[in-house]
């Protein structure tokens, strides 16, 4: 039950379709779909570790992950141990990662990435709504709002013509430790604030360092209740039946392991708890886990990782073809790194997006080329993602 909680009946009152001659859907029927973004550019080597690849270990001396502790998938693919609680799912064949994916964009911006990923133009600032909106606009649902942002405020993914309702908790994010660290680099001569800092972070001394940023990285778990209301929700006969979530704080540049652990953590409990929550629902739900982009194939010197390109995608549900590694690997050889440093994006998330949107929720593909990823054409839609169609 929710509790604490307030589902806001709109985001705003947005025009209709300007184009009547769009071709909808059939209707909402049973199908869900979740999308989860992860702000801040999640390290997929860290998450999906390549333990099979003889460079991987070459570039992670450090935080390289073995097949114990990792959770080996493939003989070739780990699980990070903070992803176990997805393991069931995987041997269910409802859980499939596809390695070394990101959007088209390669200029390791994070707010210039997470614009073009939520527009879906394929350019940053190309479009002034997202993608996810106008395909929920594709849907012919009459008054019904299908849309559901789980966030403090509705993304630009869930911006635009569509209805649709929000959901949030009455708690505030806590800052991530890039942020605070940052902080503490640019006032550590300011003695006033540096004490003020000091006090909020619990007594830590700011130093350039960043060693007075180790905290205990503990997470206020807002993604986990987000999931139970998502679930709460989206599992009601007349509820929204598609749901946007969020997790932030992936811009690991240093004290990586430390700070990744609690958070799959608890993206895995999320995942789960929209599988508990849906109950029977969940047969005819397909979940998907993307971020901005990647993260650079080798460590730095602060036991973490820089903005790099490609990064994964997890997804999840019955509606899912799961229980495997599906896309192409590049390897991480020097010659396969894009400029020498970056896992290569060798599958696009758009094609992804196509698949669901396409064989999970019924949408027209000239309306999806069209209207939902324009200039997307020459990405075809994925084969083998959805268990039908």
């Amino acid at each position: 039950m929710l509790q604490r909680r307030s589902f806001l009946a709109g985001a705003g009152a947005f025009a209709a379709l300007a184009h009547t001659r769009a071709a909808f859907a059939a209707g909402p029927a049973d199908s869900r779909f979740v999308l989860v973004l992860l702000r801040g550019a999640l390290d997929s080597l860290h998450a999906l570790p390549p333990h099979g690849d003889p460079d991987y270990r070459r570039l992670r001396p450090r935080l390289a992950l073995s097949p114990d502790p990792a959770l080996d998938l493939d003989g070739h693919f780990g699980l990070h141990p903070g992803l176990a609680d997805l393991l069931p799912m995987y041997k269910a064949g409802e859980l499939l990662i596809v390695p070394a994916a990101a959007t088209r964009y390669r200029d390791r911006s994070h707010f210039d990435g997470q614009n073009m990923l939520e527009n879906g133009s394929g350019k940053p600032y190309g479009a002034s709504d997202g993608w996810l909106n106008r395909a929920i606009a594709g849907l012919d649902a009459g008054d019904r709002r299908l849309g559901l942002a789980l966030v403090p405020a509705v993304p630009l993914i869930l911006q635009g013509p569509a209805r649709v309702g929000s959901w949030s908790d009455s708690g505030l994010p806590a800052a991530d430790e890039d942020f605070l660290a940052r902080m503490a680099m640019a006032y550590r001569d300011d003695p006033l604030f540096a004490a003020a800092l000091r006090e909020a972070v619990g007594g830590a001394k700011p130093a350039a360092g960043m060693s007075g940023m180790e905290g205990d990285g503990a997470s206020p778990q807002l993604f986990v209740k987000a999931s139970r209301a998502a679930a709460d929700l989206l599992a009601r006969p007349d509820g929204p039946r598609i749901a946007m979530l969020e997790l932030q704080g992936w811009d690991t540049h240093f004290a990586q392991e430390r700070r990744l652990a609690p958070l799959l953590s608890e993206v895995a409990r999320g995942l789960v708890e929209l599988k508990r929550g849906l109950g029977a629902a969940w047969p005819s739900t397909v979940v998907m886990v993307v971020t901005e982009f990647g993260r650079t194939a080798a460590e730095n010197a602060s036991g973490g990782t820089d903005h790099g390109t490609g990064s994964l995608a997890l997804l999840a549900g019955g509606g899912i073809a799961g229980g495997r590694i599906l896309g192409d690997w590049p390897g991480l050889s020097d010659k396969a790194l894009l400029e020498g440093r970056d896992l290569r994006a060798v599958n696009a998330y758009e094609s992804l997006f196509k698949a669901v949107l396409l064989g999970h929720l019924g949408l027209d593909r000239g309306f999806v080329e069209d209207r939902v990823f324009p200039s997307s054409a020459a990405l075809s839609p994925m084969d083998g993602l959805l268990r039908r169609g």
